[in-house]
């Protein structure tokens, strides 16, 4: 077995992975906020530590992987509140459909997946145990945790004191005991206008906690004090990553909370940064509307975790073409069944996560497969599941998912009735017809078959 080398941002380097208990590998990895669509820059996170999650799979006897929901925050009371609804069906749906979206990319569910909402018992307990230990402080309803009181804040972002300020855009409220200090619990009002307002009783009040504290809670809970892998987007290093490592070291002297931090890079959408106001936001599920959800994975995978990608139109059309190759060599070649995967892409996915490494030895097997290499296809094949690709037989994928099956029969049987007559003429003109809506016609020894363009 190959080592795996991942970049550890705490320490800016790449390092040779060691779990802390070989035989059970742990990794939390920041969820979504449950008030909209999941867009596509939220679905490169999720790919990208489902593919992490897969190869470990691969390496070590057991993983678990951890992926929260965060269900209370206050972009979801605003949204709830602009919706008129209630943020327990806000949450609920926009939760169904982010379980949609993204096993529509062939992401495969967490081993456990915390709702924030049903954890507010262990937010509680590490609060307590930070104003115990003098790294917290109660004031105004509000509980703070005390930046200047852990020398080692600023170390996961590499920013001084000084850039940590600049960087946090904090509201200096007079509460605070330092204009740094961070919120881990907050007052939520008694819904002094009638509308919904979430909270919980605690020994400073009713309230709701601050995001920070939630992720720490729900790691400690599932993965312990100490645990392998953290991960997320890199917007998430500072402050949202930085206060989590801070109060977990704090409320747990001597532990290291997360080992190893994995950070993936943002997405540009047409080489600009993805915005609504640029008219270049798109949703997993406007993008699911037109393209298949592998076309939209292998994109996404097609450049480094760490590195800015460009996520357009053309690189989605780049993208299916590859996977039509792919299938075409699976389809011309049966897979032998129970390969392993292949040393050239394992060695690509331990070296710190190289997916576009592995997609071009994908192509050398495609290659051997077209030529006949049933172990090639086998090895193909297998290669595609640790990336959560090829997991279509060939003939559905290019014929498509679509309700319009019977129709295309029922034009083929045409053409085939018009050409025993002898009207080429029609024969010709349906094909046309059909490939004007993108569907493609073979004609062989076997009878013509269809796929989609």
């Amino acid at each position: 077995m190959p080592d795996l080398r991942l970049h550890n941002s705490l320490t800016r380097s790449r390092e040779t992975f060691a779990p802390l208990d070989p035989s059970h590998v742990r990794m939390y990895v920041c969820g979504p906020t449950v008030y909209d669509r999941a867009h596509v820059g939220n679905a490169r996170a999720i790919v990208v530590y489902d593919t992490l999650a897969r190869l470990l799979r691969a390496l070590y006897p057991r993983v678990t992987y951890v992926r929260n929901i965060t269900d209370v925050e206050d972009k979801i009371n605003a949204r709830a509140a602009e919706n008129g609804e209630t943020i327990a069906a806000l949450t609920a749906r926009t939760t169904a459909f982010f379980h949609a979206d993204m096993a529509a990319l062939g992401a495969l569910p967490p081993d456990i997946e915390p709702r924030a909402t049903g954890h507010i018992g262990e937010m509680i307990m590490m609060i307590e145990r930070l104003i115990a230990s003098g790294h917290a402080y109660a004031a105004d309803g509000h509980v703070l945790f005390s930046v200047p009181d852990f020398a080692g804040y600023g170390r996961l972002s590499g920013r001084s004191p000084e850039d940590l300020l600049a960087g946090a855009r904090v509201e200096i409220a007079p509460y605070k005991n330092d204009a740094g200090d961070f919120v881990l619990w907050k007052p939520s009002p008694r819904s002094p206008d009638g509308g919904e307002m979430p909270g919980w009783e605690s020994p400073w009040g009713y309230g709701r906690p601050g995001w920070h504290i939630e992720c720490s809670a729900m790691s400690w809970r599932y993965l312990g004090e100490t645990f392998d892998i953290h991960g997320g987007g890199s917007d998430l290093i500072f402050p949202h990553h930085e206060n989590e490592r801070a109060q977990s070291l704090c409320a747990f002297p001597g532990s290291g909370f997360a080992r190893v931090w994995l950070h993936n890079g943002m997405l540009n959408v047409n080489g600009e940064k993805m915005s609504k106001s640029l008219g270049n936001f798109f949703t997993v599920a406007e993008l699911l509307e037109q393209w298949p959800g592998e076309a939209i994975r292998l994109l996404l995978l097609r450049g480094h975790y760490r590195a800015v990608l460009d996520f357009s139109e053309a690189g989605l059309a780049e993208a299916r073409r590859e996977l039509d190759r792919f299938y075409r060599a699976l389809e011309r070649t049966p897979p032998l069944p129970g390969a392993p995967i292949p040393q050239s892409v394992l060695d690509a996915l331990c070296d710190d996560l190289n997916t576009p490494l592995a997609i071009s030895a994908m192509h050398g097997l495609a290659d051997a497969a077209m030529a006949g290499d049933a172990g090639a296809a086998g090895g193909l094949r297998a290669a595609g599941e640790v990336m959560g690709l090829l997991g279509a037989d060939p003939a559905s994928w290019f014929r498509g998912d679509g309700e319009d099956g019977a129709e295309i029969e029922a034009a083929i049987a045409a053409r085939l009735a018009a050409r025993k007559a002898r009207d080429f003429a029609r024969a010709d003109a349906i094909r046309a017809e059909l490939a004007g809506r993108g569907i493609l016609l073979e004609d062989g020894a076997g009878g013509t078959t269809w796929r989609r363009a």
